[in-house]
């Protein structure tokens, strides 16, 4: 039985205020770490974190309030300049706040949260009397004798072995020392309080392995990446998807305006009944018409409005999810031995709720990425003039229909020939392949599963770690992704998704009389399909797009249906790994489609389907699985199938 028995809603509001204080604090720590002096930031924190612990208090959850109070009396001695703002005793507080987003995954299991570590009790209380140890000291320590380990422990507590050494901030320090060595050997010795850069400092290239960056993800958002609602992340990782938070914040405004709405419908709804009555008790006459006329383009106005103002019930400022960001990129940066401030823009941006958390998973590892390999070290940027600071950019903007999120790093660029070289080596392309590539193609070439689980780091290595991942979260919010470098001077991360997932804007394509569905998103623009501008390149059909050679694929091809209509049109897609030209037979425009998927059967390459606005059913394709499906069957039958089309159109 829940601890909570009866407290239930009670409990959910506090979780909700308070993992949105906690975040609001963990980002005024960063930024008060850039400005001590400020104490006006540091009121700010010290208000919101005692919130937390009164609402703590109220669910008589002892231990949170104990961890709450001693954080508490620290921001207090802070605030009141008896003690001094340092990076070491900031590693504290975050490492404290850390374990109270624990306590706050217990509490949402409907248990008392367990009592802190023993270890983070004790540091608390050495920097509330200002007896912490420094990491710079301690790390500058010689490492003591195996048998003496215990004497190197910042804090007087039982012996601390230091074979798999957990400190506060959540990393395994053995992990994390045999991902630098190579090795299985004890780490030397080291405590908790001890930064990571500390244990990198004889291999400062080296970068964090996957399991210590999300043992700091997870200290700073309270779950792994991995481990959060909703994942969906490598095939394997998780068996089970847990279940997604499906409650939303709406602003009261909004459903008042949704009200307001429904009930003029409803007064036109009326006027409707009463004009059919009419017409059908005999009146013919050009007034009841023309009433009825008016009567119908009112309702279609007014559910254009009802549509629009339900969206908005959707949709959440993005800053939402960003704010979770800022306390990641410090703590890996820390632990790197960097220096990096993300710097966030666009944060009143709203983006539908629903791809708020499948956003969350790409757009830490576009972030880790980025200080982790796109940033150089210290050394490296000052040899290169650049400042010892590096800036990571999160920006959001909208874009007509679109939302667009850019991840930007000041770092030290992608090199397009070592990416070609390394899938080469890899055997992910072919030589054919890595010879026509251009710069875009080549820096997509990080997208590929697999290529970037090689070991050793290097000025491109690591730069596709998880993003395979990533770019298999954003197609499915039907979005894409773009990359832009520059050697020397960094790279930048382009996603564009639209403004809600309900409704899809789709081009109707037509083969025959039968009309298909294909994302809009996709579509660059529509061509003619000439003979004359037909060649073959390598067995497959190709037409030239200004100066760009584009292989062509007919729908009826990747649908496996005969070719029994002349290809007049070609649609121009374009996707993250390649553009091509669709054939088609004709096309009858744009539609905003209501998706509804097909959960009981799927056939492939079948996204879901949508009704028209004249009633008929169509199919929304997807496009990557039927390109998927047709380059396992080869083009053969496919190019030979648009010759005889144009050679009959000729």
């Amino acid at each position: 039985m829940s601890d909570f028995a009866g407290m239930e809603d009670l409990l959910q509001d506090f979780l909700i205020e308070a993992g949105d204080l906690l975040s609001g604090v963990d980002n005024k720590l960063v930024d008060l770490e850039r400005t001590p002096n400020d104490t006006g930031l540091l009121n700010e924190i010290f208000r919101g974190f005692h919130t937390i612990k009164g609402g703590a208090g109220f669910l008589n959850a002892t231990e949170l309030v104990t961890l709450c109070h001693l954080t508490e009396n620290l921001f207090d001695k802070l605030r009141n300049a008896e003690l001094a703002i340092t990076p070491d005793a900031m590693d504290v507080i975050l490492a404290a706040t850390g374990v109270v987003r624990d306590m706050f995954v217990e509490l949402e299991r409907g248990v008392q949260p367990s009592a802190a570590d023993p270890e983070l009790i004790a540091q608390l209380k050495l920097a509330i009397a200002g007896n912490l140890v420094g990491r710079a000291k301690a790390a500058a320590a010689p490492a003591a004798a195996p048998a003496k380990k215990a004497e190197t422990a910042i804090v007087p507590v039982a012996p601390v072995v230091v074979h798999r050494a957990v400190g506060d901030d959540g990393i395994d320090w053995q992990l994390l020392y045999d991902a630098v060595t190579g090795g299985s050997s004890p780490a030397p010795a080291a405590t908790p309080a001890v930064s990571a850069s500390a244990a990198l400092a004889a291999a400062p290239e080296a970068s964090l392995s996957d399991e210590a960056a999300e043992q700091i993800i997870k200290s700073a958002i309270g779950r792994r990446a991995s481990d959060k609602p909703g994942y969906s992340g490598p095939v394997g990782r998780r068996e089970v998807e847990k279940t997604r938070d499906n409650s939303i914040r709406v602003d009261t405004s909004r459903l008042d305006q949704v009200l307001n709405l429904s009930g003029e419908i409803g007064l036109t709804k009326n006027r409707l009944n009463a004009l059919r009555s009419d017409i059908l008790n005999g009146r013919s006459d050009s007034e009841t018409f023309h009433a009825l006329d008016v009567a119908v383009s009112q309702l279609d106005l007014l559910v254009s409005d009802l549509q629009n103002a339900v969206m908005k019930t959707r949709m959440q400022p993005i800053g939402r999810l960003f704010q979770k960001y800022p306390r990641i990129a410090r703590d890996l940066a820390r632990s790197l031995g960097k220096d990096v401030e993300l710097m966030l823009s666009g944060e009143e941006t709203e983006i539908d709720k629903t791809m708020i958390e499948d956003l969350s998973d790409p757009i830490i590892h576009l972030i880790r990425n980025a200080v982790d390999h796109g940033v150089e070290p210290m050394n490296d940027r000052l040899a290169a003039g650049k400042s010892e600071k590096s800036v990571v950019r999160l920006e959001a903007r909208q874009e007509g229909d679109h939302i667009v999120i850019i991840v930007a790093d000041d770092g030290r660029g992608m090199n397009a020939e070592r990416l070609r070289a390394k899938a080469l080596d890899k055997g992910l392309i072919t030589d054919e392949e890595a010879n026509t590539m251009d710069e875009r193609q080549s820096y997509n070439l990080i997208f590929l599963p697999g290529f970037s689980m090689a070991s050793q780091v290097s000025d491109v290595s690591g730069r596709g770690v998880g993003m395979d991942v990533v770019k298999t979260n954003i197609q499915k919010l039907n979005g894409t992704i773009e990359i832009r470098s520059t050697q020397g001077k960094g790279t930048t991360f382009i996603i564009s998704l639209p403004l809600t997932l309900a409704i899809l804007p789709v081009l109707v394509v037509r083969l025959g009389e039968q009309p298909f569905a294909v994302p809009l998103s996709m579509v660059r623009e529509i061509l003619p399909i000439e003979a004359k501008h037909v060649q073959e390149v390598g067995g497959r059909a190709t037409m030239v797009v200004r100066g760009e050679v584009l292989p062509i694929y007919t729908l009826s091809g990747l649908l496996g249906w005969p070719q029994e209509h002349v290809a007049e049109y070609g649609v121009l897609m374009q996707t993250a790994e390649r553009n091509y030209v669709l054939a088609i037979d004709s096309f009858a425009g744009r539609e905003d489609a209501v998706i509804k998927s097909l959960d009981a059967f799927r056939p492939k390459g079948v996204a879901g389907v949508t009704t028209l606005s004249n009633g008929q059913i169509v199919l929304i394709l997807d496009m990557k699985e039927l390109l998927g499906s047709a380059a396992d069957q080869g083009g053969t039958t496919r190019e030979a199938l648009l010759r005889q089309t144009l050679a009959a159109a000729a």
